[in-house]
């Protein structure tokens, strides 16, 4: 899987791969040189006293190092270019799409999850990918080389060579092995972690409202904990490690002059020459344990490619049509016809036998008690679930085969729990629909009964608003929302209970001026407050995920039980009379 995800987004950048690999190989054949003219120094420069020799021979190895450290960075640049594109397109892939995916999708995944693989997971592939463009391909080249050209200068302590390298590669593997099913779990736990610390930020109202703070304080404590524990226990593997490798190296180096000085001894090899294969020795070692620590990140990077790849393989039940309609032959309908929603696994549907027609420019109400399948209903007209069977139809057009951004541009919805982004309040009114002027705005916001509160902040239109619209209350919050989706001038306005934190008579207000202002608009109204939609043209009455009851106030008072008991619960049993 991490192959696979490394080459489909380093593929673009092959000619920055090249580079790297071209000037890579020219600093390790600098590298791999610089020890062969320093046993020429000692054997024909300072053994001969030829000072001369060692002059020129100096200059020429500065020359080659110097050489060496400009090829390194321009190798390192061009690996770093390459690897921190490829997170930009991974990262941009990965949002777009989840920002296609339904709300089933967002559920089975989790935000918090969503949030870690877009973030951390794709930091430690694009590590990786810089790591391995420069270390895994210099490590071979000075561990192949420098083998090489030590047994260009001394076959006899070949074998301590061999020794050296098949150990530190055996515990590299071990160690490596263990790391695998650590960093999976540090993954897991991470999400955690991003979890509870999102759901206390949102929450947070919440948690001191009912003196929560220590039981929240103890359950994030034992998150980061657990994720702690597992760091740590990755950490005392990686600092097992390098001591170990320094000691491999420290007795191969004392190996080598052990056994070399005994062959110097006996005139087989000159001191320079034991000096190069020492050189070498650290050249082979050092490339062995580059090797060994970039492939120690191997583990947990694939760990992250898998989890980046199963966002990239899931497919949204929104599938666009292979032949999206454009054109639609009416103008602000809504029609259910017998449609059904059920989610995967469930042993019944969330609604069913769903059948109404709102006509252009009426207002079609719909009320049920709490778990009906209100906000569910008005979540397939906008397709943001799709029905199971039966369909429904917005303008003429069954929305699985209209185009989705001609289909939401028909529709403004206003959400239960409406959002507000970090900006100013000019910036979120004209979220759906950018070139909407200042005159534009002040008449939404006015619509909305949003227009005094807003005159009233400091910038006006400019105002400040924080992100999930924190610095305004529930109520302004909501009329923000509503302004934006008449901002966005829709053909179909969908409100679910969004007038809930409104008082009687603002509700009334707003109400009124949406009925004045725009009725042409065809509005699809959720409410819990019966007396917020005792004028719609129709309401629809839900129980259970079913309708039992559809009609004007007066026509459900005198057919509807359910309806009525709605209204005598709110109003009193005098307003049934």
């Amino acid at each position: 899987m991490l192959g696979k995800l490394l080459i489909r987004y380093l593929k673009p950048y092959r000619w920055l791969l090249l580079g790297v690999l071209a000037f890579q190989f020219v600093s390790a054949l600098a590298s791999l040189y610089l020890p062969s003219l320093n046993a020429d120094i000692i054997n024909n420069g300072v053994s001969k006293g030829d000072t001369e020799y060692i002059w020129s021979t100096g200059m020429f190895m500065l020359a080659i190092s110097l050489g060496q450290i400009i090829a390194a960075i321009i190798a390192t640049y061009f690996a770093a270019k390459a690897a921190m594109r490829a997170g930009r397109d991974i990262r941009n892939d990965v949002f777009d799409k989840v920002s296609a995916f339904s709300e089933r999708e967002v559920s089975q995944f989790g935000p918090g999850s969503l949030i870690t693989r877009n973030t951390n997971d794709v930091q430690q592939v694009q590590m990786l990918a810089m790591m391995g463009a420069t270390m895994l391909i210099s490590a071979p080249l000075l561990a192949v080389g420098g083998i090489i050209m030590a047994l260009s200068q001394d076959v006899g302590l070949s074998w301590l060579i061999g020794a050296s390298v098949l150990t530190i590669l055996v515990v590299a593997v071990i160690v490596i092995s263990r790391m695998v099913p650590l960093f999976r779990s540090f993954q897991v736990k991470l999400d955690a972690v991003n979890r509870i610390l999102r759901e206390q930020l949102t929450g947070i109202r919440v948690v001191r409202a009912f003196v929560r703070e220590p039981i929240e304080e103890e359950r994030f404590r034992g998150a980061n904990t657990d994720i702690m524990d597992v760091g740590r226990r990755v950490g005392t593997l990686f600092i097992t490690l390098f001591p170990f490798f320094m000691l491999v190296i420290n007795v191969t180096i004392i190996g080598v002059i052990w056994f070399g000085a005994i062959e110097v001894n006996d005139g087989e090899v000159q001191i320079g020459t034991l000096f190069a294969f020492m050189q070498y020795i650290g050249l082979i070692l050092g490339g062995v344990l580059m090797a060994a620590f970039t492939t120690i990140m191997i583990p947990r990077a694939a760990v992250s490619a898998e989890r980046i790849s199963e966002v990239l393989a899931s497919e949204s039940t929104l599938t666009r049509p292979e032949n999206p309609v454009v054109a639609f032959p009416e103008v602000g309908s809504v029609e259910f016809r017998d449609a059904e929603f059920a989610y995967p696994g469930a042993e019944s549907p969330v609604l069913h036998g769903i059948t109404f027609r709102a006509e252009p420019g009426e207002t079609v109400a719909i009320v049920g008690s709490t778990g009906a399948g209100k906000t569910t209903l008005i979540s397939l007209i906008p397709r943001l679930f799709d029905a199971t069977s039966g369909s429904i139809r917005v303008n003429g057009v069954d929305v699985r085969e209209a185009d989705l951004d001609h289909l939401w541009k028909t529709i403004g919805l206003v959400p239960q729990r409406p959002f507000l982004f970090a900006g100013t309040v000019a910036s979120n009114l004209r979220f759906g629909r950018e070139e909407a002027t200042d005159a534009e705005l002040w008449h939404a916001l006015e619509i909305a009964q949003g227009r005094d509160f807003v005159a009233d902040m400091e910038g006006g239109l400019n105002g400040r608003i924080a992100q999930g619209g924190t610095n305004v209350s529930g109520g302004q919050r909501q009329r923000l929302a509503i302004a934006r989706a008449i901002v966005h001038n829709p053909d179909i306005l969908v409100f679910d209970d969004s007038f809930s934190a409104l008082d009687l008579t603002t509700d009334a207000r707003l109400r009124q001026a949406l009925w004045r202002e725009l009725p042409q608009v065809t509005k699809i109204v959720v409410a819990q407050r019966v007396s917020t939609i005792t004028d719609a043209d129709r309401i629809v009455v839900l129980d259970d995920g079913g309708m039992v009851g559809i009609g004007t106030h007066e026509e459900l008072l005198e057919t509807s039980t359910t309806y009525r008991e709605i209204v005598e619960s709110q109003l009193g049993v005098e307003a049934t009379a």
